[in-house]
C-alpha cells in the first residue's frame, strides 16, 4: 500500500491554527469533531453555523448583525451577514497579539537585490497619508481605485488606503501591453489610476512613460493619476502625462502628515475588488468581489488551511495582475510579515527565490507548479545549498502540480514541509480545494475541500461521481466568497451563464476533477480544454505529468485537432537548448505517455516549438492553441504575455497529414 509523502507530528498537526478551531467548533456544536473530513461536514451541513464561528474565531472588527444567512437554498442570491457592517482595511491593519509596531510588515525585494522594509507603524502611516490624499481628491465610497504596479509596497499602502474609505480597488501588472490595460481599466472607469515610472524584469530597466500616455488619454474619466518612482523618473513621468491630471507619489502624499486612521464600515456585500478573467477568448470579465465574503474566506485560508500564524513570514510569487496577490495581502489580517519581490524569478540566477527564502527565514512559499518543474530542470537542489530551517509550508497553484514534482520538492527541497497543492481562481478569489496542516500529504494529490465549501465530482447527468473517476468539480452550496456578479452586468445574465447554465443552481468552476481514496483531489485540467480522442474524455494535466517528466522536455502544451472525422491528440514540445526533435524522442515521449497513462492519451503527432503562449500569469492558454490550429481568430491577443508565440502554431504541414 501507498505511503503519504509527508504527515505532520502529532504535536505539530495539535499546535495548529486548524486543530485550535476544530476543537472549540465541538463545543459550539455540542459534538466531537475527530479531523478535519468530520469538520467539513458539519461546515457545510450547518453554514450559518459555520460562518459565524469563522467570524468569531478570528474576532472580525466590525457588527455583526443579528442574521446570519438569508435565502439559503438560493444560488446565486444567499446573502451570508445581511446586516454587518465592516471595512476590510480595517481588519487588515488592527494590532495583533505578538506583533508590535516596530516589527516588519513588508519587505521588498527586486530582482536586483534592492531591498526596502516597512514596519507595521510604517505600514500604517503611509495608509493614513494615502488616505487623506485620496480623499482630498475626492475619492468616496464607490469609486473605482485602479493600480498598475509592480509588486512593490506602495500598491499594499494604495489598495488599503482605497478600500478603507468604501472605495473599490482593481489592479494589473504594468507589463500589460495599452490594449490589454485598457480592456480592463476601460470597462471599470476608475477615478483615480495609481502607477509607477517605470520597473525591471529579467535585468532590464522598462520605463513607463509612453505607455502611460497612451493610456491617460484613453481613460478621460482618471481624474488623478499617481506616479510612485521606481526608477528615479516619478516626476519627470508625471509632467509627461496630460496637464493637471498627474503628480509624483510623493507630492501627492506631502501635504498630509500620518494621523489616526478612519475606516468607513459598510455593508458585508459591499463592492471590495474588482478582479479580471484572463481575457483569451474576449474581453476579460469585470468579476465584482464582496469585503466581508473576501475576509472571511482568506481569514479561513490563511489559518486554518496554510496555518499562517502572528510573525510568520509569508511570501507567495505573484503579480498585481494575477487574484494571488490580493490573497497574499489579506496575510496581514493575520499579523504576518509579507515578503515581496518584483521581477523575474530566475534573476540575478535562478536560485534567486531560495536566496530570498534563506535571507528572510520564509515560513511560507508561494509558487506555481511550473516554477517547481523549471526548478527542477535547472537541476537546483535547494535543501543542499539554502538552509530553509524556518520554511513549514509551500504551496503551488497556476497548474496542476504533477506527482513528480511532489517527489522533487520532498527530495530537492524540504523533508518536513507541508507541501499544499491548491486549486480556485480569480472567480472566487480564494481556493475551492487546498492544503490542511493536520493531515498527510499524499502523491499528487490535493489534500481536500475548503471549510464551508460544499465541493463535488459530478458527470454530465448532474449526480456525484465514484472515488477515482472523473468529471466536473462543482460546489453545490453558497459561500461568502461567492462573486457579487460581473461589473456593467445588471440583470446578472452574464454571471450566470458563467457559472450555473450547465447545473441549475450548482456552481459548475469548469475543472475536470477527481476525488480519491484519501479524501483528496485530483485536477486534470481545465474542462473545455480536455480532449476527446474516440469520445473519451482526457485532461491535459494527465498528458502533462508524463511528457514533462522527459529531461529533455522543458514544457508542453497539449490540444485535440479536428482530423477525419475525430479528434487526435497533437503535442507540442518547448525543449532544452540544443536538443532536437528525432524520431528517437518522439518515441521516449510516447513510450513515457503509454506506461504513465493509457494508450489513449498517447500524441498522434509530436511537433517542436521554440516558445509556448501563456497568461500574463503564466498559464499556458491550449484554446488559443487549439484555434489557431484550426484557423479560427484569437479574440484578444493583448491578454497574453507572448502573444508572437501563436504565429509558431499556424499553417503547420505536421498537422495535415
Amino acid at each position: 500500500m501507498s505511503q503519504p509523502l509527508w504527515t505532520p507530528s502529532p504535536d505539530r498537526a495539535a499546535g495548529t491554527a486548524m486543530a485550535r478551531f476544530r476543537n472549540r467548533a465541538s463545543k459550539r456544536a455540542g459534538r466531537v469533531f475527530e479531523d478535519t473530513p468530520a469538520l467539513h461536514a458539519w461546515s457545510v451541513a450547518e453554514p450559518a453555523a459555520f460562518w459565524d464561528a469563522i467570524w468569531d474565531e478570528f474576532e472580525v472588527i466590525g457588527e455583526k448583525g443579528d442574521r446570519l444567512l438569508v435565502d439559503g437554498d438560493r444560488m446565486p442570491g444567499a446573502r451570508f451577514f445581511p446586516d454587518a457592517r465592516l471595512n476590510f482595511a480595517e481588519n487588515l491593519l488592527r494590532p495583533v497579539e505578538g506583533v508590535v509596531g516596530t516589527d516588519d510588515a513588508l519587505v521588498f525585494r527586486g530582482e536586483d537585490q534592492v531591498e526596502r522594509r516597512w514596519s507595521w507603524a510604517e505600514l500604517r502611516a503611509e495608509v493614513s497619508r494615502l488616505q487623506q490624499a485620496m480623499r482630498a481628491a475626492g475619492i468616496k465610497t464607490g469609486d473605482r481605485v485602479a493600480g498598475l504596479l509592480p509588486n512593490v509596497p506602495e500598491a499594499v499602502a494604495a489598495m488599503l488606503a482605497a478600500v478603507s474609505l468604501g472605495a473599490v480597488w482593481s489592479s494589473a501588472s504594468p507589463d500589460f501591453g495599452v490594449r490589454g490595460v485598457l480592456d480592463r481599466f476601460g470597462q471599470i472607469e476608475p477615478k483615480l489610476l495609481v502607477t509607477v515610472d517605470g520597473y525591471w524584469y529579467a535585468g532590464k530597466r522598462i520605463a513607463l512613460g509612453e505607455k502611460l500616455a497612451e493610456i491617460a488619454a484613453a481613460l478621460p474619466g482618471v481624474q488623478r493619476i499617481v506616479v510612485a518612482d521606481y526608477l528615479g523618473e516619478a516626476d519627470a513621468v508625471a509632467a509627461g502625462l496630460p496637464a493637471g491630471r498627474a503628480v509624483s507619489y510623493a507630492r501627492f502624499v506631502a501635504d498630509h502628515a500620518p494621523a489616526p486612521l478612519v475606516f468607513e464600515r459598510m455593508p458585508f456585500d459591499h463592492p471590495l475588488f474588482v478582479l479580471f478573467s484572463s481575457g483569451t477568448t474576449g474581453a476579460p470579465k469585470c468579476i465584482v468581489h464582496r469585503a466581508g465574503g473576501v475576509l472571511l474566506q482568506h481569514l479561513k485560508e490563511h489559518a486554518l488551511h496554510t496555518d499562517v500564524n502572528a510573525g510568520d513570514r509569508l511570501f507567495y510569487f505573484t503579480t498585481l495582475g494575477w487574484m494571488m496577490w490580493n490573497w497574499l495581502v489579506s496575510g496581514l489580517a493575520r499579523g504576518a510579515t509579507l515578503l515581496l519581490y518584483d521581477g523575474s524569478p530566475f534573476h540575478p540566477g535562478p536560485a534567486a527565490l531560495f536566496d530570498y527564502a534563506q535571507g528572510e527565514r520564509m515560513t511560507h512559499f508561494g509558487t506555481s507548479a511550473k516554477f517547481i518543474d523549471a526548478v527542477k530542470k535547472a537541476g537546483l537542489r535547494p535543501a543542499e545549498t539554502h538552509d530553509l530551517t524556518p520554511l513549514r509550508a509551500m504551496m503551488s497553484t497556476g497548474s496542476p502540480l504533477v506527482a513528480e514534482s511532489f517527489d522533487f520538492v520532498y527530495d530537492a527541497i524540504k523533508r518536513d514541509l507541508h507541501l499544499a497543492s491548491i486549486s480556485g481562481g480569480t472567480d472566487i478569489v480564494s481556493c475551492f480545494v487546498l492544503g490542511d496542516p493536520t493531515r498527510p500529504v499524499w502523491r499528487g494529490e490535493i489534500q481536500g475541500p475548503g471549510l464551508g465549501l460544499a465541493v463535488e465530482v459530478w458527470n454530465d447527468e448532474g449526480r456525484s461521481v465514484a472515488v477515482g473517476e472523473k468529471g466536473e468539480l462543482v460546489c453545490t452550496q453558497p459561500f461568502p466568497a461567492m462573486p457579487l456578479g460581473f461589473f456593467a452586468d445588471p440583470d446578472g445574465s452574464r454571471y450566470h451563464a458563467a457559472y450555473f447554465d450547465r447545473f441549475a443552481g450548482i456552481w459548475c468552476h469548469g475543472d475536470f476533477a477527481e476525488t480519491t481514496e484519501h479524501g483528496g483531489l485530483v485536477i486534470h485540467g481545465r474542462s473545455d480544454a480536455t480532449l476527446n480522442p474516440g469520445g473519451v474524455r482526457i485532461g491535459t494535466a494527465e498528458i502533462y505529468a508524463q511528457v514533462e517528466a522527459v529531461p529533455e522536455v522543458l514544457e508542453a502544451i497539449a490540444i485535440g485537432q479536428d482530423f477525419e472525422g475525430d479528434v487526435r491528440v497533437v503535442l507540442f514540445v518547448r525543449l532544452q537548448p540544443g536538443t532536437v526533435l528525432d524520431e528517437a524522442l518522439e518515441r521516449t515521449i510516447r513510450q513515457k505517455v503509454r506506461q504513465g497513462a493509457t494508450p489513449r492519451h498517447v500524441p498522434a503527432r509530436i511537433v517542436a516549438v521554440s516558445d509556448i503562449p501563456r497568461t500574463k500569469s503564466g498559464k499556458i492558454v491550449e484554446l488559443a492553441v487549439r484555434d489557431v490550429v484550426h484557423g479560427r481568430e484569437v479574440k484578444n491577443k493583448e491578454a497574453l504575455a507572448n502573444p508572437e508565440a501563436l504565429d509558431l502554431y499556424r499553417d503547420l504541414s505536421a498537422l495535415e497529414i
